[in-house]
């Protein structure tokens, strides 16, 4: 009994560790949006969403999605702006490193006397001020322009929220949990550059060592890399790039295999008018709903050449086999449930796998609608760029609708004994994501 108590007392101290993607998820991270998503949808393009939707629908259905997690599913769920502020408030250490991180994130323009004051002022407000406050200061990154007038107190005011964090319930990308530990990610995308630098402080606080952190130039964002026991895959692409996944097969894995796997150009867009949002990341277009059953759209799988890398004692070697995503899982004793090109569109793949066989899922007929109103419109500006895909997305509409088999609301689902826990996130997915992006997995067993 007491080897047994070391040997927990030692895999706690341990820290987040994940081996498959089927396991028993146990703990999860998230972050419920809040006035970072207004600012990303005053230009839903420019924020990296899909679309423009309801904020507050959106909301109402981020409580649903963490209800279900926590009430139905009895997953411990770490909100992460709660529990920052709460922590920062019991602990006067952890407020001061939220204090540093959100006057990092601030900056002051104007004369060098009315910028001087400015600071001054905020270094003395620093006990009245609310954790809050600091917490949505680091959220928005704001820029202070100060201008003096003529007359008592004439100073124009200009605040300038500069790349705010619309994208950060996107929860999976910041950081990548492996059989290893975690690593903390360094993003793509200009407007996602500082969320690393918030989720690290949760981290902090609730005590969950880092093993490394993807330097630049490397590149690498959750979304692609799926564990699956012996061996895992990392996508390559326009978010994960090639130093990154360097960085990762030297500091952050430790499976007999990986699987690299390049982002697919889609069929049904001119291969010089590539649109890789399509399928930006690896789970955008693949995932797994069992130790035997994964998803994923055989188009795309097809069109995937992956690249074998074999554990050695030096390091990771790469194989001279090459093949595609679909063979190359099938190779490995998967069954694939095949989901259609609008299907993939709207998310199907971006499921949640609970434990083996069980998966929280997008309700994709609810958000099939607007996915093709988007596409509708992106076709009519860029016809020559997205018609073909819009015509494989109205075909697959249909056919889906007279034989009602949306996902995940299909025969082979059943078939499989695959327990689906559909949810309506028709707002939530605008922003280009669904339950698998919105979600950090810190603990499987």
């Amino acid at each position: 009994m007491v080897i047994l108590s070391l040997k927990i007392w030692i895999y706690k101290k341990m820290g987040a560790k994940i081996n498959a993607e089927w396991d028993r998820l146990r703990k999860v991270a998230v972050h419920t949006p809040g006035m970072e998503m207004f600012f990303g949808l005053l230009d839903p393009y420019a924020s990296l969403y899909e679309r423009a939707f309801s904020q507050c629908d959106a909301l109402r259905e981020h409580e649903i999605l963490i209800h279900t997690l926590k009430n139905e599913l009895k997953v411990d769920v770490v909100p992460l702006k709660k529990t920052i502020v709460s922590m920062a408030d019991e602990n006067p250490v952890l407020r001061d490193e939220l204090i540093n991180l959100a006057q990092d994130n601030i900056s002051f323009t104007g004369n060098d006397q009315e910028v001087k004051m400015a600071r001054e002022e905020m270094d003395k407000n620093r006990a009245k001020l609310d954790s809050e406050h600091y917490f949505n200061t680091a959220l928005l990154n704001p820029c202070i322009e100060l201008g003096s007038r003529e007359g008592s107190l004439m100073i124009n005011l200009k605040v300038t929220e500069r790349e705010p964090l619309s994208n950060l319930y996107f929860m999976r990308d910041q950081q990548i949990v492996t059989d290893k530990g975690m690593i903390l990610s360094c993003m793509s995308k200009p407007q996602r550059t500082r969320e690393p630098s918030l989720t690290q402080l949760l981290w902090k606080f609730i005590k969950e060592p880092l093993i490394h952190e993807i330097q630049s130039p490397g590149t690498f964002e959750g979304g692609d890399f799926i564990p699956l026991k012996e061996f895992a895959l990392i996508g390559l692409g326009d978010r994960t790039n090639r130093s990154g996944i360097e960085q990762m097969l030297k500091q952050g894995v430790d499976y007999d295999e990986i699987g690299v796997v390049h982002q697919p150009s889609h069929p049904l867009i001119p291969g010089d008018r590539r649109d890789p949002m399509v399928n930006m990341h690896l789970d955008t277009y693949f995932n797994i709903a069992s130790q035997g059953v994964a998803v994923g759209c055989e188009l795309l799988l097809k069109n995937a050449p992956v690249e074998i890398y074999h554990h050695s004692e030096d390091g990771y070697i790469r194989a001279s086999e090459q093949m595609n995503l679909h063979d190359y899982i099938k190779n490995k004793g998967f069954d694939i449930i095949n989901i259609t090109t609008l299907e993939q569109i709207a998310y199907a793949s971006n499921f949640l796998c609970i434990k083996n066989g069980t998966v929280l899922a997008v309700e994709v007929e609810r958000v099939a609608g607007a996915v093709l109103d988007k596409l509708e419109s992106k076709a009519k500006i860029e016809p020559e760029r997205y018609e073909k895909l819009l015509i494989q997305a109205r075909k697959d509409y249909r056919k889906l609708r007279d034989e009602g088999q949306f996902f995940p609301h299909k025969k082979e689902i059943y078939q499989h004994n695959i327990d689906a826990y559909p949810l309506n996130l028709m707002n939530l997915t605008g922003g280009y994501g669904g339950a698998h992006c919105m979600t950090c997995p810190l603990k499987r067993t």
